[in-house]
């Protein structure tokens, strides 16, 4: 193993450990990657506990989403990460979560994207320098034929160059940042985010 892909696996493995802890990646939902090279991914195979990674449970994958070692199966939504580090090649990370409040808030959203305004937080996100802005935030209907999901996903990210991570509705979170520090703070903020977005409206209805 490379020097450069140990690094990686650990990073990957220990994002795991913490957002597992933080309740965000119950289970063996959620995956995770990051960039090897201008052309390999290294990503979580599927099916494993995202609490509980090992090295093995990763593995290379090219540009197309294609395993590039035998006998590794890699998640079934790895062309939705693929598709990022082909976006933008700066992306180093990415991260996919199934937290409560990104469920909840997608399904309660019946628009198709949500807007947050001036909140301090909003300056944990990659590009966005002042609370006095606006993040905005897709919603993409879930579909289990994930090509057809990155087809819808595609326009948006073309149109919005400055897009720092999405929502696929009743399902979770996709974000993404130079490295997995980046990508990690930009999920912190997004949690935050959501849950205040809850508690708000919560208090709007009483």
């Amino acid at each position: 193993m490379t020097a450069i892909r140990e690094n990686l696996a650990q990073a990957i493995i220990q994002a795991g450990q913490f957002l597992y802890a933080r309740g965000w990646s119950p289970a063996t939902s959620s995956n995770y990657s990051a960039r090897l090279t201008s052309a390999e991914v290294l990503l979580t195979v599927s099916g494993k506990h995202k609490g509980q990674l090992a090295v093995e449970d990763l593995l290379a994958v090219d540009m197309k989403g294609r395993s590039l070692e035998a006998r590794k199966r890699p998640s079934a939504e790895t062309l939705l990460h693929t598709q990022l580090y082909r976006w933008k090649p700066e992306i180093g990370a990415v991260l996919h979560t199934h937290s409560v409040n990104a469920t909840v808030l997608s399904r309660i959203s019946l628009g198709e994207s949500l807007v947050f305004a001036d909140y301090e937080l909003q300056k944990a996100f990659t590009g966005v320098a002042t609370h006095e802005s606006q993040v905005l935030v897709p919603i993409f209907e879930n579909d289990q034929n994930i090509e057809r999901l990155a087809a819808r996903v595609q326009p948006w990210l073309d149109d919005h160059p400055d897009c720092v991570g999405y929502l696929i509705r009743g399902h979770g979170l996709y974000t993404w940042g130079p490295c997995m520090h980046d990508a990690l703070r930009q999920i912190e903020a997004f949690e935050f985010l959501f849950d205040c977005e809850l508690k708000m409206r919560m208090l709007r209805r009483g």
